[in-house]
């Protein structure tokens, strides 16, 4: 299940906002019963969603956060980008085939 930040996000995008600040914007709140975060302030100019709106971004917000492992794991691989231009410099297709061994060992959803 995704989380409720990234549906919204997702909700936001799909409504023509594309950056939310979650210190300004929107404030979530952890309920302290046990039923978990809610919005507890809802600051754009755009509705606020219902929750039937937020599930409706469920897969979208889920493939977004599987991308975002994703980008993370590739970053991390990819190495510093002094030592790419280094490696391009020397070799640029040697270079190539391992971006490419990197992206096709963690492809995007």
């Amino acid at each position: 299940m995704a989380n409720l930040s990234t549906k919204i996000k997702m909700y936001c995008d799909a409504n023509g906002v594309s950056e939310v600040d979650f210190l300004k914007d929107v404030m979530l709140q952890d309920d302290s019963d046990g039923n978990g975060v809610y919005i507890k302030e809802w600051n754009l100019d755009i509705a606020q969603p219902t929750t039937a709106q937020l599930s409706a971004q469920e897969t979208a917000a889920n493939t977004e956060e599987a991308n975002n492992v994703v980008r993370s794991t590739r970053r991390t691989a990819y190495g510093d980008i002094g030592e790419q231009l280094d490696e391009i410099y020397k070799d640029i297709d040697a270079w190539k085939a391992r971006i490419k061994s990197i992206k096709d060992a963690n492809p995007k959803g």
